[in-house]
């Protein structure tokens, strides 16, 4: 009988373990976008700061012509951020107060914030009707003698149309004159093209990466994006023939470093430590340390990509099949393919109340999603420089039912499969 009442006993103690980890499986915490660190990453830093030499220098330089390679490019330079990059090019370009810049509505906030920082005014055009991207039609009609720079953006990872955009550029001289143009400016002879590719590192526009299709091509490698320096940036210069692309190079290099002519690595060539400053530039390179967390995450970049779009297919796979009246998002077309930075899902039918109320349920399970973006005029401080939401409508019903799901790495497929799940379940509560 004791045998038998231990043996029960240890039956129901098993069950209970099991119930117990199976709940605990269900209710892990998924969390949004974390980075990939792991012993690659570790050793890789740890050797840069075992190296001696932690700022910019080898790792940075060998990582600016790994990201070169990779994009098929012209010249590139790393910074701290994809913020501080694209100021410094709207500073070598001679953009300022009076000047006129277009970006779209809908886009993080650091894509107009660069253009109040050098005095000029953010022209915001709406989304296309169907798709995120900014409408290249509203842009054109947008389009002023005062316009000195063309902003689109890409969202989620999926690329403009960068010839289109190129296009509207060039055509800017049979209708406008810019007055008091910089010389610079005068040598371009119409609006520079910086492309905003903060998401779409990896993706692919008519059967080349993405990087050497405008003026000038900017990516981001804050701690959320595909691939990650923890914080840092790059622009990559794609001018036209009558510039030089590596003098230009150099010379925003120069800006980025208080405007002194000579690096740190360059002042520790024996004798070589006198140097000049020859503008008041800024402080905004990029270290080692983040180069080499970058040379790691770029040399498994294609192991990181196969895996994301797995996850983004896999999303579809159970949205479709849910029957509920959602939006997937486009991940490829007949001429580009996104770098699945993002998988936004759009709950069609519903209101920015209905939408956030699925993110505060799907949250109560511990799973944690996200909302790209509040487009620019919801933001207090612009709607204090007069910017309205109503006048662009299409970037408003982009945002207002849209929810971004997790995507990385280590997202398991039964992480997505709960995910997915969770947010059918509260719409189907609140419908």
């Amino acid at each position: 009988m004791r045998t038998t009442s231990c043996v029960k006993s240890l039956s129901h103690v098993k069950v209970a373990i099991l119930f117990q980890v199976v709940i605990s499986s269900i209710m892990k915490p998924i969390p949004f976008s974390p980075p990939r660190v792991d012993e690659k990453t570790i050793e890789a830093v740890t050797a840069v700061l075992r190296s001696g030499w932690i700022t910019t220098g080898p790792q940075t330089r060998a990582f600016e012509e790994d990201l070169r390679r990779y994009t098929q490019s012209g010249p590139v330079l790393c910074l701290n951020s994809w913020t501080n990059a694209v100021e410094l090019v709207l500073r070598w370009f001679g953009v300022k107060e009076g000047d006129e810049v277009l970006l779209p509505a809908y886009t993080y906030a650091a894509t107009a914030n660069i253009v109040m920082h050098v005095g000029a005014k953010p022209v915001l055009v709406d989304s296309m009707q169907h798709a995120p991207l900014m409408d290249l039609e509203d842009a054109k009609k947008k389009l002023s003698a005062r316009t000195k720079v063309i902003m689109p953006v890409d969202i989620g990872g999926f690329p403009m149309d960068y010839e289109a955009v190129m296009a509207l550029s060039k055509s800017f001289s049979k209708q406008f004159k810019w007055e008091q143009a910089t010389d610079v400016q005068k040598l371009l002879g119409r609006p520079l093209v910086i492309a905003d590719a903060a998401h779409s590192f990896g993706a692919w526009y008519n059967g080349n990466p993405v990087g050497g299709q405008t003026d000038v091509m900017a990516f981001s490698f804050h701690a959320v994006k595909n691939l990650t320096t923890a914080e840092g940036g790059s622009i990559h210069l794609n001018l036209p023939a009558q510039f030089s692309n590596d003098d230009i190079r150099a010379s925003l290099n120069v800006s980025a470093l208080h405007g002194q002519t000579k690096d740190a690595l360059s002042k520790t060539q024996a004798g070589n430590w006198r140097y000049d400053i020859v503008e008041a530039g800024f402080k905004c390179n990029m270290t080692d340390i983040h180069a080499a967390i970058g040379r790691v995450e770029l040399d498994r970049y294609e192991e990181t990509l196969t895996r994301r779009k797995k996850i983004c297919l896999k999303y579809n796979e159970i949205f479709q099949a849910s029957g509920l009246n959602f939006t997937l998002p486009i991940f490829q077309s007949k001429n580009l393919e996104s770098s699945y930075h993002l998988y936004m899902l759009r709950v069609n039918g519903f209101s920015e109340d209905q939408r956030d109320a699925v993110i505060r349920s799907v949250a109560e399970q511990g799973i944690s999603l996200n909302v790209h973006f509040q487009p620019i005029p919801l933001l207090s401080f612009y709607r204090r420089h007069g910017y309205e939401m109503t006048d662009y409508p299409h970037a408003w019903n982009a945002y207002a039912n849209e929810i971004s799901l997790p995507v990385y790495y280590d997202l398991l497929d039964e992480d997505v499969a709960r995910v997915a799940n969770a947010i059918i379940e509260a719409v189907k509560k609140i419908c």
